[in-house]
């Protein structure tokens, strides 16, 4: 098996083929943080919320492990269950560790497109659009 993870037996551990070397920094936190939360959360009485949550991180990780990053939409939906699953994840350090990991890679994705400038004031209005520099 190659780039993968797979667990052996009641107890298990995930063994993981992610080479941390050929991770982005941001990419490799994450799956750090994914990995100890999915360990953490195998402790824990499971709800639907905490199912859920379990299911996107999974998810998560295959998806990094095949192909070194995460998508937007994958992202998306992580967000979504790590909101259903808050009250869980504010119990576990692993839970506030895969928050602040999110947060950070939410920023990197608001930042506006290399080269991108902002609409200035129309040549056919006297409207101020954009204030001016100081």
């Amino acid at each position: 098996m190659s780039h993968g993870a797979f667990a052996i037996g009641g107890h298990h551990a995930v063994v993981s083929s992610v080479s941390g070397a050929s991770l982005d920094e941001e990419t490799h936190a994450l799956v750090t943080v994914v990995q100890a939360l999915r360990a953490d959360l195998a402790s824990i009485r499971s709800t639907d919320e905490v199912a859920s949550l379990a299911m996107e991180l999974a998810v998560v990780q295959f998806e990094i492990e095949g192909t070194g990053s995460v998508t937007p939409r994958r992202l998306a939906r992580l967000r979504e269950a790590v909101a259903e699953a808050h009250a869980v994840l504010g119990l576990l350090a692993s839970g506030a560790a895969l928050v602040h990991v999110m947060e950070r890679l939410g920023a990197l994705t608001q930042r506006p497109p290399t080269g991108h400038t902002p609409p200035g004031p129309s040549t056919s209005s006297d409207d101020d659009e954009w204030p001016e520099p100081e």
